[in-house]
């Protein structure tokens, strides 16, 4: 299932919990940070096919990250209703 959120200001159509959006942006920092220390492992590569390999998976990490980054950028979190009506 893909989901494009390309579409600007189209914030009416995705409300998120406050817990959900925390794990996606835990998420995004596992992704970003994983691209770096995979990025930094590169000059220490000898195999040609592992290095196109390795600098495809970077790609695809970041790319990843930056997808779930417009996700929030075109969602706006839901607050929970009070538990006792004021």
């Amino acid at each position: 299932m893909s989901f494009d959120c390309s579409a600007p200001d189209d914030r009416a159509g995705f409300e998120i919990s406050s817990r959900f959006r925390k794990l996606i942006e835990e998420r995004i920092a596992r992704l970003e940070d994983d691209a770096t220390r995979d990025e930094a492992l590169l000059p220490f590569l000898e195999n040609s096919d592992h290095i196109r390999r390795h600098r495809r998976l970077i790609e695809a990490q970041r790319a990843e990250a930056m997808r779930m980054r417009r996700f929030l950028d075109n969602s706006r979190t839901r607050f929970p209703h009070p538990l006792i009506a004021l």
